[in-house]
C-alpha cells in the first residue's frame, strides 16, 4: 500500500554529486534540442513520452534530461532483476527527495538498515488474520457511502473513493474516524500534489522558499496535514496506547537493541505514509474502476450477475472473497489499463550491465507499469478493458513482470493484500445497488503525478439497480 506510490525522477542530481560518466556505448532514444528538449517533452506528457519511447527505440532506451542520465527500461525479466534479483545493488531515486516533504523519513522514502527495521515493525499490522477482521469494516463504510447516494444525482466519484478510502485507512489502521476530515485532507494533498513536476525541476530548492505561489500553497497544506496527524498521535498518547492497530503497535514497538521507542516525528512519517499513500493509490484505481465499467456494458452486466448469485442481495464479506472471481479481474484490469503507482525509479549504487550495455554507478532506472501493461507482446488489445481476459492460464503463462502494479522485491508494497480485499469488496459492495454513468461530455484524462490521478476528477451520473 504505501510503497505503491510511483517514484517521479528528479530533473537534477542530488546536490554535491557529480552525474554519471558513460561507459561503453549508450542505448538507443530520443534526441534533444533546444527547441524540443526532453525535460519539457517528458514532463508535458510523461505517459506518452515513456510509450513512444519505448516502441520506437527498444526495451532498453537511454536520455539526458539536466544532467541526469536516464535508463528506461521495458523488459519483464530486466525489471525483475532491478526490483527483485539485484535489488541490493539500487536505491530509490532521487524523485523521493521530494516525497519526504510530505511523507517524512516513513516506509515510502527510507534507505538502507533503517527502513529494513521500520517495515519489520509494522509488517505485524499487514498480517493475513488481521487484514481478514479489517473487511467487515470495510464493507460497512461502503455500505455508508452507497446509502447516502440518491438516484439521477451527479458527483465526482474520483471524491467519493477518495474520502471513502481515507476513511477506510484512518478507521482499520489507527481506530479513528477520520470521514469529517476527509474532505480537508482530500483538498491538501491534492494541493501538495499539483506542483510535483516544478519540484523537480532543478530550481525546485529555491522555488520551495519563494513566499508565492503554487509550492507556497503546497507547503501550507502540508503543515495542515501535519497538524492532523500530530494530533491523531498525541490523542493516542494521551488515552488507551494498545488497541491492537497499526498506530498503537509504532506507539508500542522497541528497537531490539537498545529498547528505544518511535520518537513523535518518526510515528508521524510512517502514520503520513500509510494514511495518505495507502488511500489514494486505492482510490485511484476504484475511480478507474468504475470509469471502465461504465464504458463496457457487457463486463458491468456479468460483474452485476456474480454478485447477485453469490451474494443474493446480502452484503459481502471477506468469506465471499473465492465466490467473487470475476469481481478480482475487474480490478486487475482496471489496474492494467491505469495502474496507481504509473513509474518506477531506482539509482545504481554501481555499475549495472542491462541487455549488452552499462548504466554508471548513479544513474537513473525508470520502469513504467503504465508502458508495459499496455503492451502489445504480453496484451492482445492492450487497450480494450477486457476483464474475462484472466484467466488462471494467461496468468501462468504471463512473465511475471509484465504486470506489477505493486511493484516487486524487498519493496513491494506492504499492504498489498489489504488493498486487493478493499477493491474487491468496496466493488462489490457498491456495485450491488449502483450503476454509475459517466456525465456526457466530461473529460476523461490520466493525470501522471506521484500516482495516476484523473485530471478533471470523474463527473458520474448514479443509476440504483436492485433493491435498497
Amino acid at each position: 500500500m504505501s510503497e505503491r506510490m510511483s517514484h517521479p525522477v528528479s530533473a537534477a542530481p542530488a546536490q554535491g554529486v557529480t552525474a554519471p560518466t558513460r561507459i561503453g556505448p549508450a542505448p538507443p532514444g530520443p534526441t534533444s534540442s533546444r527547441f524540443a528538449p526532453t525535460t519539457f517533452r517528458f514532463t508535458r506528457d510523461p505517459l506518452t513520452f515513456l510509450t513512444t519511447l519505448a516502441r520506437t527505440h527498444g526495451d532498453v532506451t537511454w536520455y539526458r534530461m539536466a544532467g541526469e542520465q536516464i535508463f528506461f527500461v521495458n523488459d519483464p525479466q530486466p525489471i525483475k532483476d532491478i526490483l527483485v534479483t539485484h535489488a541490493r545493488n539500487f536505491t530509490k531515486s532521487r524523485g523521493l527527495e521530494r516525497a519526504k516533504l510530505l511523507l517524512g523519513n516513513g516506509l515510502l522514502t527510507s534507505e538502507g538498515a533503517f527502513h529494513l527495521r521500520q517495515r519489520r515493525l509494522m509488517q505485524p499490522a499487514f498480517h493475513r488474520d488481521r487484514i481478514t477482521s479489517y473487511g467487515q469494516t470495510m464493507v460497512a463504510y461502503a455500505a455508508q457511502l452507497r446509502q447516502g447516494w440518491a438516484t439521477g444525482t451527479t458527483l465526482d466519484v474520483a471524491q467519493e473513493m477518495m474520502r471513502l478510502t481515507l476513511s477506510i485507512a484512518g478507521k482499520t489502521l489507527f481506530d479513528v474516524d477520520v470521514e469529517s476530515r476527509a474532505a480537508e485532507i482530500g483538498r491538501a494533498l491534492t494541493t501538495i500534489m499539483e506542483p510535483f513536476w516544478l519540484a523537480m525541476m532543478p530550481f525546485a530548492d529555491l522555488l520551495e522558499h519563494l513566499p508565492v505561489g503554487s509550492m507556497r500553497r503546497a507547503r501550507l497544506a502540508r503543515q495542515r496535514l501535519d497538524a492532523i496527524v500530530y494530533g491523531l498521535i498525541a490523542e493516542r498518547r494521551a488515552g488507551t496506547l494498545d488497541r491492537g492497530d497499526l498506530l498503537s503497535m509504532l506507539l508500542l514497538a522497541q528497537d531490539e537493541d537498545d529498547g528505544s521507542t518511535m520518537t513523535d516525528q518518526q510515528v508521524h512519517d510512517e502514520a503520513m505514509t500509510i494514511l495518505l499513500a495507502g488511500h489514494e493509490t486505492t482510490a485511484n484505481a476504484l475511480t478507474w474502476t468504475w470509469y471502465l465499467l461504465s464504458q463496457a456494458p457487457e463486463a458491468e452486466a456479468t460483474l452485476r450477475a456474480e454478485l447477485e448469485g453469490t451474494l443474493g442481495g446480502r452484503l459481502p464479506t471477506v468469506a465471499d472473497l473465492p465466490g467473487l472471481p470475476f469481481a478480482e479481474r475487474v480490478v486487475t484490469e482496471a489496474m492494467r489499463l491505469y495502474p496507481p503507482a504509473w513509474l518506477i525509479g531506482r539509482r545504481a549504487i554501481e555499475p549495472y550491465p542491462i541487455a549488452g550495455y552499462v548504466a554508471p554507478a548513479r544513474t537513473i532506472i525508470l520502469m513504467s507499469p503504465w508502458v508495459t501493461h499496455h503492451d502489445p507482446r504480453f496484451f492482445k488489445e492492450p487497450g480494450r478493458f477486457d476483464p474475462a481476459r484472466w484467466t488462471p492460464e494467461f496468468k501462468a503463462a504471463l512473465p511475471k513482470f509484465a504486470y506489477f502494479p505493486f511493484g516487486g522485491g524487498p519493496r513491494q508494497c506492504i499492504g498489498e493484500s489489504f488493498a486487493w480485499m478493499e477493491l474487491v469488496l468496496v466493488v462489490a459492495t457498491i456495485a450491488q445497488r449502483w450503476r454509475l454513468r459517466l456525465t456526457p461530455g466530461h473529460p476523461v484524462t490520466p493525470w501522471p503525478l506521484v500516482t495516476l490521478r484523473t485530471k478533471h476528477g470523474m463527473r458520474m451520473t448514479l443509476e440504483r439497480v436492485g433493491s435498497a
